[in-house]
């Protein structure tokens, strides 16, 4: 039923739920390239809130774009989530081999002609091509959620947009109010998968899609929380372009490497992609010899 009551919209787990068995570590600011799959995951829940503040002087999510140059990020003010999450995308090292995008495609189901990644390309002054990788930005403040008539948009309380399947009418007001493109319609039935542990429900984190509405990146988070595994664009990336971070213990992985968030932000001048629109993506991009995020005007494919 689509009348699904947004009070009573529960996360996925109410099968057998798995515990992360989060513990804390010693110096997560060191990159350490012989880290495995789990421990790298296991990394991410560090410390509280509180044992992270004062060591990391944390600032109030909202100066978070002054943070990323100053030396520390925050998860939103009053946040009582275990994790906030965000993305990092290194394009240093992006070779638009898409391999994040056919792994989204596999994970998800999704048809040959429908991704929830696009890469762009385009050539560079001296004629090297160069890429970007685009998913949901994770906004803070995204347009996507009050433009739905039915509320089936969503930001959830770890800082990831959702649509719920079972809600959404398929208006498109969504895709049109995302500056990002990163909303994409189901014009046909999605691909039977098998990527949901068999006693998880249909919800928004665990999306099974329909025809005709509109679907979009969830961040895998049927991996992170319940499968202790890293989302299918970070994995599948052959280069580690992709980071998924959290902003509770400034602690960002790419399945090779751990970093501290903020110090990795900051020490490569990491920006955000159409920040002045007051989005407040949670996604930074390390540019690659100054290349403008969204390239050049003409020839962006």
């Amino acid at each position: 039923m689509r009348s699904q009551d947004k009070a009573t919209r529960k996360r996925p787990g109410h099968g057998p739920h798995h515990d992360l068995g989060l513990v804390p570590v010693g110096q997560p600011s060191v990159e350490d390239a012989g880290l495995s799959r789990r421990n790298l995951l296991l990394t991410l829940g560090v410390a509280g809130v509180a044992a992270t503040g004062s060591a990391l002087g944390l600032v109030p999510y909202k100066d978070d774009a002054r943070a990323a140059t100053s030396g520390s990020l925050a998860a939103p003010s009053g946040s009582k989530t275990e994790h906030q999450w965000c993305r990092v995308i290194d394009l240093r090292v992006c070779t638009g081999e898409r391999k994040c995008v056919s792994s989204c495609q596999t994970r998800h189901g999704l048809p040959p002609d429908q991704t929830w990644m696009r890469v762009l390309s385009w050539k560079d002054d001296a004629g090297k091509e160069v890429f970007m990788p685009v998913p949901c930005q994770l906004c803070e403040n995204p347009p996507c959620v009050s433009v739905c008539p039915v509320s089936a948009t969503y930001k959830s309380d770890d800082g990831v947009v959702l649509v719920d399947q079972e809600t959404c009418i398929g208006s498109r007001a969504c895709m049109a109010a995302c500056p990002y493109e990163a909303r994409y319609f189901n014009w046909n039935e999605p691909a039977p998968t098998n990527r949901m542990p068999a006693q998880s429900p249909n919800t928004p984190e665990f999306p099974a899609n329909h025809i005709g509405t509109v679907g979009k990146c969830v961040l895998c988070l049927d991996r992170m929380p319940f499968e202790k595994e890293l989302p299918s664009c970070v994995e599948a990336c052959p280069n580690g372009v992709h980071y998924v971070g959290d902003l509770v213990t400034d602690v960002a992985v790419n399945g090779k490497t751990t970093v501290k968030l903020s110090t990795f932000l900051r020490e490569n001048n990491a920006v955000r992609f159409k920040e002045e629109l007051g989005t407040n993506p949670r996604t930074y991009y390390i540019l690659a010899n100054g290349q403008p995020l969204g390239g050049p005007l003409e020839g962006v494919k």
